[in-house]
């Protein structure tokens, strides 16, 4: 069965870094195209990233862009996300996730911007 396992979240200081990756299993992770998506407190999941196969196609939400950069191992079956310049705002619950038929979620992965 499809699984996805997020880690990489932590507590970080306003224009910190952080990389959140996540380990995929339960399909060809090569022919599936990953996003990652983020749920702050009392708001709705939003996509932040997602891209191809090859990592050849990128898309960001206009909120992330040029900070954060998606990227791909398919030799390891892992999808990351690298954050730059993070702000408060970047605050919230991290999730990989893959439709397949349906569309799974990992279990996410904390991410707070505090000073």
């Amino acid at each position: 069965q499809v699984q996805l396992v997020e880690s990489g979240g932590g507590l970080v200081q306003p224009g910190g870094s952080l990389r959140l990756s996540c380990q995929a299993s339960g399909f060809i992770f090569s022919m599936y195209r990953m996003s990652w998506y983020r749920q702050a407190l009392g708001k709705e999941r939003e996509l932040v990233a997602f891209e191809s196969t090859t990592g050849g196609n990128t898309k960001y939400v206009d909120s992330v862009k040029g900070r954060f950069t998606i990227s791909r191992d398919n030799a390891e079956n892992t999808v990351f996300l690298q954050m730059n310049s993070l702000k408060p705002e970047d605050t919230a619950v991290y999730f990989c996730s893959v439709f397949k038929g349906d569309r799974y979620w990992g279990q996410g992965t904390q991410v707070i911007v505090s000073s």
